[in-house]
């Protein structure tokens, strides 16, 4: 005897999708007045800094700039005779057997630095995460300002000084710019205490050693 196996078929139902959430701020011309408003992603600008993730961020980062270059030479690696300097006995002086031993100037030296990689490894999620979280702690504190019009200006000091100080960015300052850049960096590069980055290298240690952090409103779409 066989029975029928009925078979049901099961309706899935499409889960709406996520609304985009972020964090409105104003956006300021290079005049330093008001031009307009833009939303900042959270997932890089309102997520919960996590300190601990910075210090490990900032710790690596400055390893990874280490050269590692130093070197000193042993005494079976400086320039010097091998000939035994005097006889054994009979002399009453201490026994030596060649001039470049460590204890002569100009002989080798002992446990000295040699060649060596400092670099250090930092996974591509936690380098997001820790950026996230520094830019986070800048936005929480008030030193995140996003400028339009930086593209169209003259490539002059003079012009970015001003641009600076009407947006208000005074002492150590980050520029957050979208691909090379060429007259923004040129007109910044004479610029004490401006440091200018383009979207795609920027890097916790960047972000956290600066007290304004200026995005060009190009460059903030750029970051994701």
């Amino acid at each position: 005897m066989t029975m029928a196996v009925k078979k049901t078929t099961k309706t899935v139902k499409s889960k709406p999708a996520k609304a985009v959430t972020g964090i409105k701020i104003p956006v300021v011309g290079v005049d330093g007045k008001a031009a307009g408003s833009m939303t900042l992603p959270e997932q890089f600008f309102g997520v919960k800094p996590n300190k601990q993730l910075l210090a490990q961020a900032i710790r690596v980062y400055l390893a990874n700039q280490r050269v590692g270059h130093a070197a000193t030479k042993t005494r079976g690696q400086v320039e010097g005779s091998t000939r035994k300097i005097y006889r054994q006995k009979g002399t009453g002086r201490a026994r030596h057997g060649a001039i470049r031993a460590p204890i002569f100037v100009g002989g080798g030296i002992v446990f000295g630095p040699q060649p060596r990689d400092y670099s250090l490894k930092f996974p591509q999620k936690m380098r997001r995460a820790a950026l996230a979280s520094s830019l986070s702690q800048q936005q929480a504190q008030g030193n995140i300002i996003v400028v339009s019009g930086l593209s169209d200006m003259a490539p002059k000091t003079k012009n970015m000084a001003l641009a600076l100080g009407a947006i208000g960015a005074a002492g150590s300052t980050l520029l957050v710019v979208s691909g090379a850049a060429t007259n923004i960096v040129r007109a910044a590069r004479n610029i004490a205490q401006l440091d200018v980055l383009p979207v795609a290298d920027i890097h916790a240690y960047g972000v956290v050693t600066h007290k304004k952090v200026i995005f060009m409103k190009e460059a903030v779409g750029a970051l994701k």
